[in-house]
Parts: structure tokens; C-alpha cells; sequence
């Protein structure tokens, strides 16, 4: 008794204004009834719990507690800025070298006294402190409300808490970012008017800022085009094609020059015909003056292993005014059919692959976790990484980019009117256990077994990686649910279920596809909803975003904006009229600059977390195991990019980040 030193660390948390000026104390306490004086956290002439900083304290002659089960930390009101908000703190028994961690990850408020456990990792049935567990899952229920922006759309947050801020002057300042690049690159000359031929275009490429992108040296090329459809950002499309679609107007004859001497049905039971459809786009709304495509587009695998497109129908039904393309067309006959299928592309791309289902899905999925899960919940800690900065992206790129006489309406043919109405349609589609699911969403399209489809990168990568995801999932519910009754009498848990699957209409998030509908019954149900939450916060968002650049910033490779109506006849053209459909030099400026800011990365590697929650020795033990088993995917991803004819960096863990912070 009274001999003891204990050393106390306090990390201040990376949040806007998280630094106090107020007087802090902390009490230390053992569930045998016995405790420290109270101690107030202050260094004599230091600036001290200033953000993100840690600082040491000693706490000197005190009872020598047996263990700290909890410790009691208050403030008061004093001091020029008196808001805190705390990481964690731990602390050391200067004697024994026992150490003790309080996770704390709250903003303190005046003269309330919090209770935190050592490693604060309950589930709700065996939380010591019940009544502030529950006053504080309330008082985020007050900030976190779900709100559908758009009319029948995605929830989100329906006013971003300040706790979501960037806590830093973030590089994704678009408006500020782009002025600078502009400068920087002195592209003053695509200020305004029209380019004057595609070499003109290649000019503006330089070495220091706005390098050349990979679309631009090879956009030309079949090769190039089949690759876009499995190794580039709009990947989960193609299926494997059983039989042709009465609305193809393909013929035997027609595509008996493309299939290396085969019969068309012997292609197909080969396995090796398959096709995009994009029949989600039929009467979507566009801007006016300008149109879009419900193109169908088949492709077949040759004796190289190569996937190349065959045949390009721009519309949905046969016709005398909506013919087949084909490779043997005049050259630029069948460049434009291939721009005007990938401008359609793009539309599902921007609108579905990368906004809908990775940005708003899982902002409503990010609002539901924190109205539901204490920051003390196993599996809050689990996901709290993966929601990184995605409320706060999300709300200034909404602002910025998908708003009226935004950048959307500048830069794409279908404006936001056609991409809210597209993402309406593919969120009514979309489903955890099929879209969500990696392994379920290749089967539906026929492309599971990697000995089909040679050359989808994509699929050979994200495999990887969702597995590993799905490993350290596992382990990591079963450390804390050993038993179904376990999981049936988590209040928490199960709240967060419902409110997952409750109708939007009805203030939920309305997701399809949940396991035992939300009513989580089983591990089981965890393990696919969890995989699928955090493979969609890191690889699917990854995959879907960083290509941007090399893909969007050469306007004929992959146009989100062409001028002009799709082609109702074969009659051959001139280089001209596909220049004439490029955007102006505004416009590509605008698409060059905002897709080098969106491939730019903004958080650390997936399992390099900005900030780890979890402390519990057992669980940090799984958190390791899940960083090695990255290290060795990012290995086997480096040998296959050695072997690649096209390299496909974008699945390496190394560059996949933790959440969807860009």
C-alpha cells in the first residue's frame, strides 16, 4: 500500500478538435472494491492531450492493485478548448511490469464520469457497465440517422456527425487539387474549344503530372478491349455464355470467321463464348441532346487464351437499324461501336460497380453499425477500420461530383438523373449473398472454376484475398460467439440485423440477400456478412477505383461523354467523325483531372489499420496471422504480374487500402 508507481500513457485521438485544455482525471480500479486516488493528467510547463499525441504520466505512491479491471475518467469544463477525445490508455504497474489497456475511443464529456474495462471487449449480455453502454448506443442513435437522399435510394447518414470529419487538410480537395494540378501541368491550352484530331489529344500527355495512361497507347486494340471486361475496373459483367440470346441477331455465318474453324456450338460447350449485357440500362434517362446504348456484346476466348470481342449489338432488340458489329468491320466502324459499348460500360461502372455498390451501400451498412454496436462490441472493432473516412468522402464527393451541374453532369452521357435512376434499379438487384459474395457472384456468372476464362485477373486475385478475409473473419467470431445461444442473446447483434434488412420505407437499410434475414441465428451468418463487408470496403472498392485514370483520361479508350447518336448502319467513316464525338477540352480536362485524384490512395494497406481497436491479446494474435496471410498474397499477385502480358497490380494487399477513403 501507498509504494506503487504507475505509469499511465494517454493517446489523444487523430479527430478534428480531439486536443483538451480542460482538466483530466483518471481513478484506477480492481473489482475487489479497491482503487487509486483520483489523478489528474497533467505535466507541469507541456502543452499535453493535444490531437493525436500520446503522453506519458506518473502516478505515484498508490495502492498496489492486484489487477485494474477498469478505470473512471472524467474532465471538467476549464480551459480554452475543453472538447477530448480519447484512443485508449494504458497503463503500467511500475513494479510488477504488469500492463493493463483501456480502448476508450470516446469523446469525453464534462463532469460525466466514464467506466472503461481492461480491453473493453464485451458482448452486450456480459458488459459490466450496462446503463452507460446503453446510454451511449442512444446517444449515437441521435447522431447516426439513416436518410435516403435520393428518392428511393441508397440510405446514408442523414447529417454527417462531426466525428466523421477529416481530421486533416485532405488531398481530396477536389476543387483545390484541380486548380493546383492544372497550374502545375499548365494544360491552360484545354481551357475551351474542340480537338482537332486524336494525335492533338496525345499532345497533353505529359511526363511530371498528367503521365500518358495505359488507354491511350493501346486503346485501339481487341486484346486491349476483352481485357477491360475481366482485369480492369468493370470486371463482374461478363458471364459465361450458354446459348445465344434470341434478341442477338448473330448468326452461325456471321461469327464463323472470329471462332478458329469451329462450329458455334461447339464454341459454346467448349466454354469458351461469353457475354456483357447490359439490358439494366433500357429506357434510362440521359441528358438532353445527348443518348445512350443498351448494347450486348459476345466474346470468345482463342487458341492464345486471349478473350476478344466478336460481336457488338448497341441495342437490346434486332432490327434493321441496330446491326451486329463485327471485328471485319471498316476499322473506324468498329472502333465506334466499341466506344459506344464501353460509354454504356461506363454508365454501369461509375453509376453501380464503383458508386453504388461499394460508396453508398456501405455508408448506410457504416451508419447501422454505429446506431447499433457499442464501440466496445467484438465485431465494432472488427469493422471500425474498414469505415474509415467513408461518410465523410461520400458526403463531400455527393456534393462535389454527383450534383446538379456537377462533375457527372458534365462528363457522362446520362447525367445524375440516369445514375440515381441506375443505381435505384441495381440496389433493388443486388444482393449480400450473391453480388456480396464473391465466390456466389462467379458462380452465377458461370466463371468460378479459374479453368474458364483464361486471364481474368480479377476473379484470380480478389479469390485470394476474399479468402483471406473470410479466414480471419472466422477466427475472429469464433474467439467471442462459441455457442449459437451466444449470438441468438446479442441484443446488439441482433438489432443490427434488423435494421439491416428493415425496409427503406421504413427507415432501415433494406438490403436483399442477408443470411436468416438479418434474425442471426448461426456463425455462419456472421462469416457471410462480415467477409462481405469488409471485402467490399477494401477489394471491391480498390478494383473499382484506381484503374480510373488509365482507363477514363483517354477519352476514346473508355468515353463517359460521347457526342453524336450510336451508329444505325455500317457505312464507313473517317478518323474525324470518332473525334467529333470526343468530349471538348473542358470537359476531358475535368475527367483528367478527377480520375487522377480518385486513383490516388488515401489510407494505409488493407490490415495496416490507421487505428487498431482491437487489444485483446487472442484477437491481435488473428489480426497477425491475417497481415501474413496478405504478405503472401502480395507475393503471389508480384509473380503473376511478372508472367502477365498486361499486368494487373491493382489486388495486390500491399495497394489495396483498409476502407473506402478516396
Amino acid at each position: 500500500m501507498g509504494d506503487v508507481t504507475y505509469e499511465i500513457e494517454v493517446k489523444t485521438g487523430d479527430k478534428l478538435f480531439s486536443g483538451t485544455d480542460a482538466n483530466v482525471y483518471v481513478k484506477l480500479f480492481c473489482f475487489d472494491g479497491e482503487c487509486t486516488d483520483e489523478k489528474l493528467l497533467d505535466c507541469l510547463f507541456r502543452n499535453d492531450l493535444e490531437t493525436g499525441e500520446t503522453d506519458v504520466f506518473k502516478f505515484k505512491r498508490q495502492n498496489n492493485l492486484q489487477k485494474i479491471d477498469f478505470i473512471e475518467l472524467w474532465r471538467d469544463e476549464s480551459g480554452i478548448l475543453d472538447n477530448w477525445y480519447v484512443d485508449y490508455i494504458r497503463v503500467t504497474n511500475l513494479s510488477s511490469t504488469a500492463v493493463f489497456e483501456f480502448p476508450v475511443f470516446r469523446w469525453v464529456q464534462a463532469h460525466r464520469k466514464y467506466r472503461v474495462s481492461h480491453l473493453d471487449k464485451h458482448l452486450p449480455q456480459k458488459e459490466p457497465f450496462k446503463d452507460q453502454r446503453l446510454t451511449e448506443i442512444e446517444e449515437k442513435q441521435r447522431k447516426y440517422e439513416l436518410m435516403a437522399h435520393v428518392q428511393n435510394g441508397p440510405m446514408q447518414i442523414k447529417v454527417m456527425p462531426a466525428d466523421e470529419a477529416f481530421s486533416f487538410d485532405y488531398k481530396w480537395d477536389i476543387v483545390k487539387t484541380k486548380a493546383q494540378l492544372i497550374l502545375v501541368s499548365k494544360l491552360v491550352m484545354m481551357t475551351s474549344g474542340r480537338w482537332e484530331s486524336l494525335s492533338h489529344l496525345k499532345q497533353v500527355y505529359t511526363k511530371e503530372i498528367f503521365s500518358e495512361p495505359d488507354g491511350a497507347k493501346r486503346w485501339s486494340n481487341d486484346l486491349f478491349f476483352g481485357n477491360q471486361r475481366i482485369a480492369s475496373m468493370n470486371h463482374s459483367c461478363i458471364e459465361l455464355c450458354t446459348e445465344i440470346p434470341d434478341k442477338l441477331g448473330v448468326t452461325e455465318e456471321m461469327l464463323k470467321p472470329f471462332l478458329e474453324g469451329c462450329s458455334l456450338k461447339e464454341m459454346l460447350d467448349a466454354k469458351r463464348l461469353f457475354i456483357v449485357d447490359h439490358n439494366i440500362l433500357t429506357g434510362l434517362p440521359h441528358r438532353k441532346g445527348f443518348y445512350t446504348c443498351v448494347p450486348i456484346a459476345l466474346f470468345f476466348v482463342n487458341e492464345k487464351q486471349h478473350l476478344v470481342p466478336i460481336a457488338i449489338q448497341l441495342h437490346q432488340e434486332k432490327g434493321p437499324d441496330n446491326p451486329i458489329f463485327l471485328p471485319d468491320d471498316s476499322p473506324n466502324v468498329w472502333l465506334k461501336a466499341k466506344m459506344w459499348f464501353n460509354n454504356a460500360d461506363a454508365n454501369v461502372h461509375q453509376s453501380l460497380t464503383h458508386l453504388g455498390y461499394t460508396h453508398l451501400l456501405m455508408e448506410g451498412i457504416t451508419v447501422v453499425t454505429h446506431r447499433n454496436l457499442s464501440q466496445s462490441h467484438p465485431i465494432f472493432k472488427l469493422l471500425a477500420p474498414h469505415f474509415l473516412y467513408l461518410i465523410a468522402i461520400n458526403t463531400r464527393g455527393l456534393e462535389l461530383l454527383v450534383s446538379p451541374n456537377g462533375w457527372v453532369d458534365k462528363t457522362m452521357n446520362v447525367g445524375i438523373a440516369g445514375m440515381f435512376e441506375l443505381i435505384r434499379r441495381g440496389l433493388n438487384k443486388w444482393r449480400m449473398d450473391v453480388e456480396g459474395t464473391l465466390p456466389n457472384d462467379l458462380k452465377r456468372r458461370g466463371v468460378l472454376d479459374q479453368n474458364i476464362l483464361p486471364g481474368y485477373h480479377f476473379r484470380d486475385d480478389a479469390l485470394l484475398i476474399y479468402n483471406a478475409i473470410n479466414t480471419y473473419v472466422r477466427k475472429y467470431v469464433d474467439l467471442y460467439y462459441d455457442s449459437p445461444e451466444k449470438i441468438t442473446g446479442d441484443w446488439e447483434i441482433q438489432a443490427w440485423g434488423a435494421e439491416l434488412v428493415k425496409d427503406r420505407a421504413q427507415g432501415g437499410c433494406g438490403l436483399n440477400g442477408v443470411p436468416s434475414n438479418g434474425q442471426f441465428a448461426s456463425k455462419d451468418d456472421l462469416y457471410l456478412v462480415l467477409t462481405s463487408i469488409i471485402y467490399s470496403c477494401s477489394v471491391a472498392h480498390a478494383s473499382t477505383n484506381f484503374p480510373q485514370y488509365d482507363e477514363y483520361a483517354f477519352p476514346p479508350n473508355y468515353p463517359a461523354l460521347l457526342n453524336g447518336e450510336p451508329p444505325k448502319d455500317k457505312t464507313p467513316i473517317e478518323e474525324s467523325e470518332l473525334v467529333s464525338m470526343l468530349p471538348d477540352k473542358p470537359t476531358t480536362l475535368d475527367m483528367m483531372t478527377v480520375t487522377k485524384i480518385l486513383s490516388s490512395r488515401g489510407t494505409k494497406s488493407l490490415g495496416d489499420f490507421e487505428v487498431q481497436y482491437i487489444f485483446e491479446p487472442e484477437a491481435r494474435k488473428i489480426v497477425d496471422e491475417f497481415r501474413a496471410d496478405l504478405a503472401e498474397i502480395s507475393k503471389t499477385v508480384k509473380e503473376r504480374n511478372k508472367k502477365r502480358d498486361i499486368p494487373y497490380p491493382h489486388l495486390d494487399p500491399e495497394i489495396v487500402p483498409n476502407s473506402i477513403s478516396i
